[in-house]
């Protein structure tokens, strides 16, 4: 297999292949990629993605259609979403992860499929700050094809009582040096209009849903940025121009997470996709709402800085390269 590039200190991106890193897949079959940048302080950034559509492990990690990624920063560990029906936990241990040592947990949008596994998630760690948009638990629903809530499916009272203590914010947050939470990310494209099929209720009436509530993770890096998405339903080039403007850091590194380029209309799929191309990525891991004929494509048009991140995926940024 290729080596994946791998931007350094210096600006340049380097091929950092199985043979420089060592054995490409794990003793239980996970995948193990390593980039060869430095983040945060000359120490790496790792990211495990506990749930995903889809499984790249034999380690007994069962699949489930949502997301959870972990994301580890010098002694900080972060959770992105919990997937959808609380499979985190199982997956979790299976891959060797102590999610009592999880720090905080993000939550991208108030969907079930990113959601869903947080009670299961919360009884297993206990109380923890729990960062999300004020707009969280609004009304949800698709039509795929008849109409049905797929919003949060729990009180806000029942996670609070099971160890959820919630920062509600509709602006850009800092938690950590470096480390961003976007908060509403402004819609400045006209051709990202997402997936028609999604809409939410205010005050009884049916709305395209406006996805306020959509959030990402920006990692300031000495290379660049880092966006994690969840599903990018604000659009991933709204979010990209968003993550420049808050952090004022121009050049973007890598990204990693859902799209949402699978379900939109022709437009918006090609102007994206060229937008990515601009970008001259290091590392591209585009997974869940990001649908397989798209992720398909953007494999073949980003060869070698591409990766698929299926479940049982781990992304080591920066371990001992320099």
């Amino acid at each position: 297999m290729a080596g994946l590039r791998g931007r350094t200190a210096f600006g340049e991106c380097k091929a950092v292949g199985p043979e420089e890193k060592g054995s490409l897949a794990g003793k239980d079959g996970s995948k193990s990629y390593s980039v060869g940048v430095w983040f945060m302080g000359g120490h790496g950034v790792k990211i495990t993605v506990l749930c995903e559509n889809t499984v790249g492990t034999l380690a007994g990690v069962p699949g489930e259609w949502g997301l959870a990624m972990l994301v580890e920063m010098d002694d900080w560990r972060i959770l992105f979403d919990t997937g959808a029906k609380g499979y985190l936990v199982d997956n979790a241990r299976a891959l060797e992860v102590d999610l009592t040592s999880v720090d905080a947990l993000v939550l991208s949008h108030g969907h079930f499929d990113h959601t869903g596994g947080l009670a299961a998630f919360l009884r297993a760690r206990g109380r923890l700050p729990v960062w999300a948009h004020a707009d969280l638990f609004s009304l949800h629903y698709a039509a795929l094809p008849a109409d049905h809530y797929i919003g949060v499916p729990y009180r806000r009272e029942l996670l609070e009582s099971l160890g959820a203590d919630f920062v509600f914010t509709r602006d850009p947050a800092e938690i950590r040096p470096g480390l961003w939470v976007s908060g509403r990310v402004p819609r400045e494209t006209d051709f990202e209009k997402g997936d028609e099929r999604l809409y939410a209720l205010e005050w009884g009436r049916k709305v395209r849903d406006p996805f306020q509530n959509d959030m990402s993770i920006y990692c300031v890096t000495p290379d660049g940025l880092l966006i994690i998405l969840g599903c990018a339903h604000a659009g991933l080039v709204n979010i990209v121009g968003h993550a420049r403007k808050v952090t004022g850091v121009e050049r973007v590194y890598g990204i990693i997470g859902g799209t949402h380029l699978g379900p939109v209309d022709d437009r918006q799929k090609e102007e994206t996709i060229s937008f990515l191309h601009r970008l001259d990525l290091c590392f591209l891991a585009a997974n869940h709402c990001t649908g397989l004929p798209v992720a398909a494509r953007l494999a073949a048009e980003f060869a070698p800085v591409f990766r698929f991140a299926p479940a049982g995926s781990v992304f080591s940024l920066g371990e001992g390269t320099a």
